[in-house]
Formats: structure tokens, C-alpha cells, sequence
């Protein structure tokens, strides 16, 4: 049912955004993913395992193809908490529109996804850190003397060809003195300027805000089921339930001249309740069209005059940054090496 219903959503979704399709020029799906625990029941820790910290109980993997348009999820896989994200990105490649820009953090860096990518006709803004190694001065040297370009070719994959990419250096972006660096495979400046990339990459943010609608504001942290196929639909279709709030809603707001991306899910959800629990009744305050109900759930739009962040979190995780890519020249017996593998192909 669920494959039956996603093509037809999909094509909704695109009528529904309208001109917020694209952003700076791209449509544009922000990847990324994240755990949702399970009860600890026997099947479910056979099923799943323990993909946390020690002591954890079962968790499932939830990676989301997040459009950066509505801030809706565009598809979406699950699996055990241990599964590869990577390997759920290119699952969901083939759903997502022709010329399309997956924008993803340091996790998503393989040379065989971004070649994936590129082949099946698409585009990528990646973060990259010191687990890649980059290299200059490979093919077309004068063509590479200002930096822009580099080759992505790890060691295991010399059979293979080298991967000719433009490195882009964000430096407002870092709270380090050296910057942020992004890769891409999008060379021409007028679509993927400096200014573009790090707008962009800025939004990709919004995958990090919709996980916490998604496991706090409908309380979704947490599954019920104590067996490991039914924790599954159960995820599945908390995922289609918020896809189907949403989009309700953001119909709503686009239809009345708004940013979709001023949704508030809290605020969709608390007048979808309402109309469920009253409607029909006296006691129901809202008159008029469910949809129009639904365009006022924005966000606030005052300025704070203080910060929203909790005093004291003990358990807020405190990740390093990625750090910084090992970009080095490569060797003679490399240019050669590539020249030979590009000549035979």
C-alpha cells in the first residue's frame, strides 16, 4: 500500500510547491539520518541490535530524502540501527527529479555514492573532513592551477577512474579559523557560486529541525511495538503521517503567499486534534475550510530578545567538528596511473 501511495504523493508534492520547488536555482533534498528506539524486547534486540552507546536497547535507522523546498520528507528508508545511511541514500536516488541537488553532510563522502550520483544524472553539495583525502595536479594541470579543482581517488578504487571535482572553501560558515569545505561536481560559478553553496548548505539545517518535529512534537522518539516487523510499519506510517500533515498544510500557506518553511507542526497538529475531537459539536471554536485552518500553523515570526537554549543539558551531544580534508599533489606514478585508466575507458 505504502509503495502504491508514495508515486502519486510524489507528484502531489510537486503541485503543491510550485515555484518554492526550487531554491537558488536547485531542487534541492537535503539527506541525513537518525535512530528511533524500540521496546527492548527479545525479538526486537535479535532484529535489531544495539547501534548506540553500550547499554542502549534496539534501535531502527531512519534515513530521509528531505526536501529543502517545503521542508517535507520527499521519501524515506528504515531498516536496523546498525544499516548504512550511504546505502539508504542510493536506495532513494532513483525517486528523486532528474538534474536534482542532494545536499549532505560529512557522513556522506564514499567515492562509490558520489559516483552513483553522478552517473544517475545529478548534482551534490557535500561536506567534507579529514577521513578524505583529496588530490591536485592528477589530469588537466593547468586547467587545476587555481585550486578550484581536485581528484577524489582513494587507493581501493585505482582500478577504477579518478573522480574530477570542484572543492569550495565557506569560510562564514566555520567557527574555525580554516573553514568549512564543500565538494561538489557542479563547475560552472553562475549555478554554484560561493554564496549559493553556503546558502544552501546553511539550509540543509532544516533536515535537523524535522527529525525534531518528527520525534519530539509528535512523539515519535520512542516506538510502541514489541515485535521487529510491526515497529516498522509503525515507523513507515508515522513517516506518511507526517508527510500527509504536511502537506496539507503547507498547501495551505503557499495558496495565502507565505514560505512553506514557516510551517509549525506543533500548531498543524494542535488544529488537526481539535477538529478531530469537536467538529460537528458546539464546542468546536474554529469554523471554515479544514485547509484554511491549517494556513495560519506558522512558526513565530517576533524576534527574541533571549536564547531558547536550555541552561543546563547534561546529555547534549557535543560532536567534533569533521576537521579539515588531506588535499595533497599527486605523484608522478599517479598522473600516470590515471592518464592510462582514462585513455583505456
Amino acid at each position: 500500500m505504502l509503495d502504491a501511495m508514495m508515486s502519486p504523493l510524489r507528484a502531489t508534492h510537486r503541485r503543491v510547491a510550485g515555484k518554492h520547488e526550487a531554491r537558488c536555482g536547485w531542487i534541492a533534498f537535503a539527506c541525513d539520518g537518525s535512530r528511533v528506539e524500540a521496546p527492548r524486547t527479545a525479538k526486537n534486540q535479535d532484529a535489531f541490535g544495539c547501534a548506540g552507546r553500550e547499554k542502549t536497547g534496539p534501535q531502527l535507522s531512519l534515513t530521509t530524502l528531505y526536501h529543502m523546498g517545503t521542508g517535507l520528507p520527499w521519501d524515506w528508508r528504515i531498516g536496523a540501527g546498525t544499516e548504512s545511511e550511504r546505502t539508504h541514500l542510493r536506495a532513494m536516488l532513483a525517486t528523486s527529479p532528474q538534474g536534482a541537488l542532494i545536499v549532505a553532510d560529512a557522513g556522506f563522502t564514499g567515492y562509490d555514492l558520489l559516483k552513483e550520483i553522478i552517473d544517475g544524472g545529478r548534482s551534490f553539495l557535500v561536506r567534507i573532513g579529514s577521513n578524505v583525502r583529496l588530490l591536485t595536479d592528477l589530469l588537466d594541470a593547468e586547467r587545476e592551477r587555481s585550486g578550484a579543482v581536485v581528484w577524489l581517488w582513494p587507493k581501493e578504487k585505482r582500478p577504477l577512474r579518478p573522480l574530477r571535482l570542484r572543492l569550495i572553501r565557506v569560510p562564514a560558515l566555520s567557527g574555525t579559523s580554516e573553514g568549512m569545505y564543500l565538494l561538489t561536481n557542479v563547475f560552472e560559478d553562475e549555478r554554484m557560486s560561493l554564496e549559493t553553496a553556503a546558502s544552501l548548505y546553511q539550509m540543509r539545517w532544516g533536515v535537523e529541525v524535522f527529525y525534531r518535529g518528527f520525534k519530539r512534537t509528535l512523539d515519535q522518539h520512542k516506538l510502541r511495538s514489541g515485535a521487529p516487523q510491526q515497529a516498522k510499519w509503525e515507523l513507515q506510517w508515522a513517516m506518511m503521517a507526517f508527510l500527509l500533515l504536511g502537506l496539507m498544510t503547507v498547501e495551505g500557506i503557499i495558496e495565502r503567499g507565505r514560505d512553506p518553511l514557516s510551517m509549525s507542526v506543533a500548531g498543524a497538529l494542535r488544529i488537526v486534534r481539535q477538529a478531530m475531537h469537536t467538529q460537528g459539536s458546539r464546542r468546536w471554536r474554529y469554523r471554515g475550510d479544514l485547509r484554511v485552518l491549517l494556513a495560519q500553523a506558522r512558526k513565530d515570526e517576533y524576534l527574541r530578545s533571549s536564547s531558547k537554549k536550555a541552561r543546563n543539558w547534561p546529555h547534549k551531544k557535543r560532536e567534533q567538528p569533521p576537521g579539515l580534508p588531506k588535499i595533497s599533489a599527486a605523484q608522478p606514478d599517479e598522473s600516470r596511473l590515471a592518464e592510462r585508466i582514462c585513455a583505456a575507458a
